[in-house]
């Protein structure tokens, strides 16, 4: 096809015909949003550097995922901030953890809303890292056993699915084993399969309160440079029994995510992290961008990637702007905002 024979510009003219041939669509269906919840009563602290993005104890993240819900957003997935760390994470596979109430909260008052648990160590530990340590680094076989019984008591509590985030080799099938012997067979597990040592997780460490004490996670998270290991990563957990797979972060790894999408029969799930999150705001907040065309065009691009699921922080932002019918409004906006 060739000018003038071919004119692309002959459907583009009306929003009618772009609506009619849009190849790819965004629903609050495809919406996970995270939340951090935070032992005590009457928390809600603004995380300083993801706008919008608190740490709350239970009743108020219970009134915001009932907002969530209401907004049509379907799942959340939780992180904890326990009272007390201790280098075994103890607080992470307690019956009374702070993810484990918060799960029964939250099933109690909104039980419709899917409820999916982070599954790791970093947030519970008082050195910050993902797992036990010995010798200095993670001890992977040792963390395994602590990992299966964090899925287990969050299963327990009422978590409708468990996505271990740790990078550790061999988790996927220990957890769901762990699952399977008791009574769990049901409950799905999304895996962090591909996830990077990235430099987009810094905001995410404030709100978690889990930067690492010494050293960092590049012995157990993947280098940036890497293709054909993430589809290493991603089939041993397709093997080892996961349900949906995971590329973390998002915008900066758009080639995963559909290679991912490409090689595995599975659904994919993108995680829009808080470095992500963080920028689009901060660009807002000084008046450099359109921040809701900006949110719903990164979006769109996680799923024209391939991308099922997105987690983002977004999330309530991008259901509100869904239901006022922003992304048809979206499809006739240059930059400038004419029409």
């Amino acid at each position: 096809m060739f000018y003038p024979v071919y004119r692309a510009r002959r459907i583009r003219g009306k929003e009618v015909f772009r609506n009619m041939v849009r190849e790819t669509s965004i629903s609050a269906n495809d919406l996970i949003y995270p939340m951090f919840s935070a032992f005590g009563k009457g928390i809600k602290k603004e995380i300083s550097s993801m706008p919008g993005i608190y740490q709350q104890s239970i009743e108020n993240i219970v009134e915001e995922a009932q907002e969530a819900y209401e907004l049509g957003v379907p799942a959340v997935i939780l992180f904890g901030i326990p009272e007390q760390k201790d280098a075994m994470g103890s607080d992470a596979y307690s019956e009374t953890g702070i993810i484990q109430e918060t799960i029964r909260a939250i099933k109690k008052s909104v039980p419709k809303l899917a409820v999916i648990t982070d599954v790791c160590m970093c947030e519970y530990t008082d050195h910050g890292h993902c797992g036990v340590i010995k010798n200095g680094d993670v001890d992977n076989d040792e963390t395994l056993e602590l990992l299966a019984r964090e899925a287990l008591s969050h299963a327990q509590a009422g978590a409708d699915m468990v996505a271990p985030s740790d990078m550790m080799d061999g988790r996927v099938a220990a957890i769901r084993e762990s699952l399977d012997n008791n009574g769990f067979n049901h409950i799905p597990l999304m895996s962090y399969a591909v996830k990077y040592a990235s430099g987009y997780y810094g905001p995410f460490r404030e709100a978690a309160e889990s930067t690492p004490q010494f050293g960092d996670r590049r012995s157990y998270q993947m280098d940036p440079g890497n293709r054909l290991e993430a589809i290493r990563e991603a089939r041993m957990d397709v093997e080892e029994g996961a349900d949906i797979l995971m590329v973390k972060p998002g915008l900066p790894y758009l080639d995963i995510v559909r290679e991912v999408r490409n090689e595995f029969n599975l659904p994919t799930a993108v995680y829009n992290v808080s470095g992500e999150y963080s920028m689009v705001k901060a660009a807002a907040k000084m008046g450099w961008i359109d921040e809701d065309r900006v949110i719903m065009e990164t979006m769109m691009s996680f799923k024209r990637a391939g991308a099922d699921l997105i987690l983002t922080y977004h999330s309530k932002e991008v259901a509100k702007l869904l239901r006022k019918g922003y992304e048809a409004e979206l499809n006739g906006r240059c930059g400038c905002g004419c029409r």
